[in-house]
């Protein structure tokens, strides 16, 4: 759960720009993200959504797309949908989730030849 409230989140997410150090899971080696990434990660309990893309960035409908655009959006239920784009606003995939306690109503991260990065770190 979020160590942090959403608006002091969203304030500290905006201040990434680039990265010092890139991480990764072992169960995608081929596969990094950024300081940003992380903290989301750490602050908002998010490291199924890091899992999530990394196994699904590659699935035939992305499989070949070097810049992704993931978006989550929550619903007033608790639901959540996640919508894949390809940077020009063309939908590649969408994935329903039922339930998620992910803190912000909606985030958007791009992967970028297989980096996962917050929008302002590009």
């Amino acid at each position: 759960m979020s160590k942090i409230d959403t608006n002091e989140l969203k304030a500290a997410l905006e201040q990434f720009s680039g990265t010092e150090k890139y991480y990764f899971n072992p169960l995608f080696p081929e596969h990094r993200y950024t300081d940003g990434i992380k903290f989301l990660a750490t602050e908002a309990g998010a490291y199924w959504f890091i899992d999530f893309i990394f196994s699904y960035c590659e699935v035939p409908a992305l499989d070949g797309e070097e810049f992704q655009v993931w978006k989550l959006v929550v619903n007033a239920d608790e639901s959540a949908s996640i919508k894949v784009e390809d940077g020009n606003s063309n939908l590649l995939k969408e994935f329903r989730i039922p339930f998620t306690d992910f803190p912000l109503p909606q985030i958007e991260l791009w992967l970028v030849d297989q980096v996962l990065i917050l929008p302002s770190e590009y």
